[in-house]
Order: structure tokens, then C-alpha cells, then sequence
């Protein structure tokens, strides 16, 4: 899965332009129309009236409501920034755990969440929600690998989620992402 290229809402446009053979200006005036209804609203006129995608329609409601891009963050420093500072400290423990024995990954954004990379490979990523962190090693292949090693916490199809005051565990850490690296030859 490659970062996209333009994380404008813009960018969207012509291929809404060509999809739907209406101008941007048409679904301007649809979402004037629109204009004080909620999000999950606005969404699903678009999709059920329309027959619009859900990226599309992000696209072109998100815009409306004044976002014009959907990165927030243009480096992990900034998303830290944004973290609450035992969650930050936290995360930053887990990062390091894992890059100090594999220092060749590169610690990007992509989707507006910290990444790591290892070429064109995502191997690991994370995110954060008010009283958990969730990571995932980018292949259900691994994460089922790794799940009877995982008993204590909370594994999902396509994440693990760890309380904020979860004690690093490095050695797993580093085996997941060492197999998902192993993967991506």
C-alpha cells in the first residue's frame, strides 16, 4: 500500500467529476443544501442518493466543512505533540524499542499515524485512542503468528491494543516486526 501522493481533498475532484459527470460546482450546491446535517448524514445522502464511494464522499464533505487536506501531521514529532505526555513517552518507548535493533526503519506519517518502513514497506504502525495504544505489523499472516504469544492482550483481526501503562515488551516487539520484515523479501 503505497502513501498517497496528494492528501488534498482537491484531488479528488475530476475523478468525481468523471464518476458522477457532474462539475465540482454541481456538488457544491448539494452540500449547501447539506450544509448544518451531521457527518454520518451528509455521508450517507451522498453514497445512497449519488452512489458515492466512501472516499469520494469524504472527499467532497470534508472539503465542505473546511478541510482541505487530510494530513494533519508532517512528522512523528508533531503527532507526539498531540499526545498526551505518559502516552507520548509511551509510544516513544515502543518506537525505540523496536528501532534499536532494526535502526534501518524509517519513522514516517502515513495516514496520519506514525509508520515504519523499511523501503517501500510499511512493517509496523501504530495509533493512539484515550486509554489504549494499538499496533499492528502491516500482515495478518504475522499477527497470527504471534497471537498465542498474545494471550494477555488484546488482539484483533488486524491490531493489538495495550493499555497507555503497558510495559514494553521488547523481545515481541522486535520478533513481529523481524518476521514482518522477513515477509516483505
Amino acid at each position: 500500500m503505497a502513501t498517497p501522493k496528494d492528501s488534498s481533498r482537491e484531488s479528488h475532484f475530476p475523478a468525481i467529476e468523471k464518476k458522477y459527470g457532474e462539475k465540482m460546482s454541481y456538488w457544491f450546491k448539494v452540500m449547501a443544501k447539506l450544509e448544518g446535517k451531521k457527518y454520518p448524514e451528509q455521508i450517507a445522502h451522498l453514497r445512497e442518493n449519488y452512489g458515492f464511494s466512501q472516499a469520494h464522499a469524504n472527499a467532497l464533505v470534508m472539503y465542505s466543512r473546511g478541510s482541505v487536506s487530510a494530513k494533519r501531521y508532517e512528522t512523528p514529532a508533531q503527532y507526539f505533540k498531540t499526545l498526551d505526555p505518559r502516552q507520548a513517552t509511551k509510544v516513544r518507548a515502543i518506537f525505540k524499542a523496536i528501532t534499536s535493533k532494526f535502526p534501518n526503519l524509517e519513522l514516517v506519517i502515513a495516514w496520519n499515524q506514525p509508520m515504519l518502513k523499511l523501503g517501500e514497506h510499511y512493517v509496523f504502525g501504530l495509533s493512539t485512542a484515550k486509554n489504549h495504544i494499538s499496533f499492528a505489523p502491516w500482515s495478518q499472516d504475522v499477527l497470527e503468528q504471534f497471537r498465542p504469544k498474545m494471550k494477555d492482550l488484546d488482539v484483533k483481526k488486524k491490531t493489538i491494543s495495550v493499555p497507555n501503562d503497558w510495559k514494553v515488551d521488547e523481545k515481541l516487539l522486535q520478533a513481529i516486526v523481524k518476521a514482518r520484515i522477513e515477509e516483505t523479501k
